[in-house]
């Protein structure tokens, strides 16, 4: 899967989470050479802002997100930074 159609899945993924803002960013060119890129495996950022997560702790709002791409890993992401809160 292309890093773009690859992106695109991911934004279509995290609208189940009702986003007010997203942004889902490539750092795969950061860790070229690295073992976990190894066969084309890509490294993403999410900034997600939700309602959904009033009232949640950091970690309960991180398996939101992994929820809605846990099938995609390790591969084609082998690593996803997350930054996900209620207000922007």
């Amino acid at each position: 899967m292309d890093a773009i159609t690859l992106k695109t899945l991911i934004t279509e993924r995290m609208a189940a989470l009702g986003p007010i803002t997203l942004d889902v960013i490539d750092d795969s060119h950061l860790h070229a050479g690295h073992a976990g890129a190894q066969g084309g495996a890509r490294h993403y950022s999410v900034h997600i802002v939700s309602a959904r997560f009033e009232g949640l702790s950091t970690l309960a709002r991180h398996r939101l997100v992994y929820d809605c791409v846990r099938d995609l890993m390790p591969h084609p992401i082998h690593a996803l930074a997350i930054t996900a809160s209620t207000h922007p």
